[in-house]
Formats: structure tokens, sequence, C-alpha cells
């Protein structure tokens, strides 16, 4: 954490009359004095509007708190609050966190009992202490632990039912048993998002995470240290998972950008978001029938389960014709001038001006003193006199084997 910016900091009940006061408001609407837009759907803002009129969403990050301040006030004017953001703040002693509301006292506990999302980003908070606010936090939904230099997690009787999202990004969680815990404590989880963290590997079975993640829908696992196919077919053990995000893993860095996507997408046919693009159903299938032509080599110990599954639905598919679709750039061609034949490799982007220049060296005739013929060795037809010095020479559909007869023009 920063240090506090002065000897003895702020306190949250400071910090919220110097943002919240009256006289930073200086339109009146309704009965109290301040400007405050909430939802229909959301309490009023503090009923002593007289002082202050808080938001229900109070966000104070990087204000400099380093203490609560009087109970009294906090459970007088922030009864209402249901989203609160302390991130970057720079409280030294975490029971100061507790004293905002979640301490036993009834009186401050129902100050906040009605928060929904808890921000505690970069505040070093222990998870004794993450606990201990889930606990007397009831119906908590949404809560952001980032930058928390966790490396594990204790395990905890507390379960928090309530919790859908669980932002924990940027720590140092390496082992899936530390994962495993967050499943026990928030059976209702709905999105994980733990990107930047160094995990190495999905070590559960089928069985564990189906009964730990039973409502997982989302996970983020970017920059993650994932190295094993293995561990990406695991996903599909998570019932209600939809969307995977999975970036910069290290299995993935030998990839093409086609192939890591194609290679996704048929290892996980329940996903319908990857990497924030949605699958339609014709990608796929393209990306099934990719799966099976990237492994029709592959030796049989070595083909992944879901190989198998594949040629069971479309069959063992045999490898797509490789097509060349760029034009021509050369044609080794039969250069006939009277009783003279040479053979000549000529360049098809050029003119048929920049042709005669090549022939003159050829032909011993000068470029106005030659008239041109293309034959085509595959055609019936007779010679075709190469009469535009403008027209590229691809545009006549020479190829290998074919003649140019150079005729001089007295004869």
């Amino acid at each position: 954490m920063e240090s506090p910016v002065c000897q003895d900091g702020r306190t949250f009940m400071e910090v919220i009359n110097e943002k919240y006061s009256p006289e930073n408001f200086p339109c009146r609407r309704g009965l109290g004095i301040g400007v405050v837009v909430l939802p229909t759907a959301c309490p009023q803002g503090s009923p002593m509007k007289d002082r202050l009129n808080l938001p229900s969403v109070l966000v104070l990050n990087g204000c400099g708190i380093t203490k609560a301040g009087d109970q009294s006030e906090i459970a007088a004017f922030c009864a209402h609050v249901m989203e609160l953001d302390l991130s970057h703040n720079n409280f030294q002693d975490w029971h100061e966190v507790l004293s905002l509301g979640m301490t036993l006292e009834p009186q401050c506990a129902e100050a906040f009992s009605r928060v929904r999302r808890l921000v505690l980003n970069n505040t070093q908070v222990s998870w004794d202490t993450v606990m201990l606010l889930t606990r007397e936090i009831p119906e908590l939904e949404e809560l952001f632990l980032c930058l928390n230099e966790y490396s594990g997690v204790r395990a905890s009787s507390v379960v928090c039912p309530s919790l859908r999202l669980l932002h924990i990004t940027d720590n140092n969680l390496l082992d899936w048993g530390e994962v495993r815990k967050f499943g026990s404590m928030f059976p209702g989880l709905d999105t994980l998002v733990m990107a930047n963290n160094n995990l190495a590997s999905i070590q559960d079975s089928k069985d564990i995470l189906q009964r730990l993640f039973p409502n997982l829908r989302s996970i983020n696992l970017h920059n993650s240290g994932l190295n094993r196919w293995e561990d990406i077919e695991k996903l599909n053990f998570f019932p209600k998972l939809e969307e995977v995000r999975l970036q910069g893993i290290p299995l993935l860095q030998t990839y093409t950008n086609k192939e890591r996507r194609s290679l996704m997408i048929a290892q996980l046919p329940s996903i319908s978001l990857l990497n924030g693009s949605l699958v339609t159903e014709s990608e796929r299938e393209d990306a099934e029938r990719f799966f099976i032509r990237y492994h029709l080599h592959c030796p049989e110990e070595e083909l992944p389960r879901r190989y198998h599954c594949l040629v069971n639905k479309y069959g063992k598919l045999e490898p797509l014709a490789e097509i060349d679709l760029r034009p021509r750039c050369h044609a080794q061609v039969e250069v006939h001038c009277e009783e003279k034949v040479e053979q000549l490799n000529i360049r098809l982007d050029q003119t048929v001006a920049e042709l005669k220049k090549q022939l003159t060296s050829v032909v011993q005739l000068s470029t106005n003193s030659m008239r041109l013929y293309y034959i085509d060795r595959n055609s019936a037809f007779g010679p075709d006199e190469l009469k535009y010095n403008t027209r590229a020479l691809h545009s006549y559909n020479i190829q290998d084997g074919d003649e140019i007869l150079v005729v001089p023009k007295s004869k």
C-alpha cells in the first residue's frame, strides 16, 4: 500500500463529507441538497440530506483513507449503500475497514448490510479479513481483489452463496488447489476472472469440478501458465461454462492465430464465446473439421479424445487439396525466329513492349522491327499476335512450353 498522505491520514467520514458536501452541489433537486442520480430500482439517497446526500454507490478509490471515523455517523449516513469501492487507499490496520460496517456491533453492521459490490483492489487485505467481510455482507454479489499479492487462500467454512463474480487478477496464484477453495466458499459463482496468475494446470477430476462449480458460466485465464491440452479439455467438465478467455498461455504460443482459435473451438463444444468473440455454428463445424485434418498424421497413441468424437461425427476426412491461387510469375517458352530456336524464361508481369526489349539480344532485332506472335501448344487455333505494347503477358495465359514467334517486319 502507498504511504499515507499525512501522518494522521484521513478518515472515511472526512472523505465522504468532503466529496458529497452540499457546497459541491450548487443545484437543489427535490427535498434534499445535492445532485444524486440513482436507478429507479435502487433506494433513495441518505436520509440525512440536509448534511449529505450520498448515492448508493460510493467510489472512494485513491482518497488517502487510513481510518473509518465515527461509527455512529457511518451507521446514520450509509445504511442505503449498495456498492463500496475502497481501492488504492492507505489503511494500515484492517480493523479500520471492518469498522466501516463489518464489526459485530449490530448498528454498524447494518450500515453496509445491503452492499452488492465490494472493490478492494491493491489494498493488501488479508484473506481472513475477506472472509469476515463476506460473512457480514449477506447480499454481496461482486468482489474485486486484484493486485493483493495472494499466493494462496485459506480454506474456510464461511459460505457466501450470493457471490456471482470474483475478480482476482494480477495475484500470485500458481496451484489449482487454491482455486478449488473458491468453489466451496462461493457455490453460486457465475464468473471467475483470474487473468495474470501463473496457474500451471487444472488438477481436479470431472466429478470434483462439477460439484464445486455447478453454476460457473464464464472463466478468464488470460496469461496463465497452462501448457497442456488436457487442461483445456477439463474446461468441458464445468457443467454450465459458456464463455472462456484464454489468450497468452504457453500452450498456444507455437500456433498461428487461425490454428489457436480453431483448435480451441473444436476442444470446447459447449462454448459460445471465445476470447470475447461469438462462436457461430458454421465456425464450429469448420473448426471441428480442421481439428480432424490437423491430427491426421498423429500416431494413434497421441490422438486426443476429442479426435475420436469428431471422427464419429464427420467421418475420417481426407486432407484438403492445396490450390495455389497466386498468379504465375514466370514461364519457360520457346522463342522461334526464322531458323533460330531459343529456350527463354520470361516474366509474366511484364508488358509486350518489355518482352520485345528482352528479345532484342536474342534475335538481334530492334523493338521497332519485330512482330510477336504467341502460340498456345494446347490450342487448335493459330498464332495470336501480341499487338498491344502496354498489355501484360499474364493476360494471355502463357504457360510453360508455349512458343513465342518473332517475325521481322520486313518479311
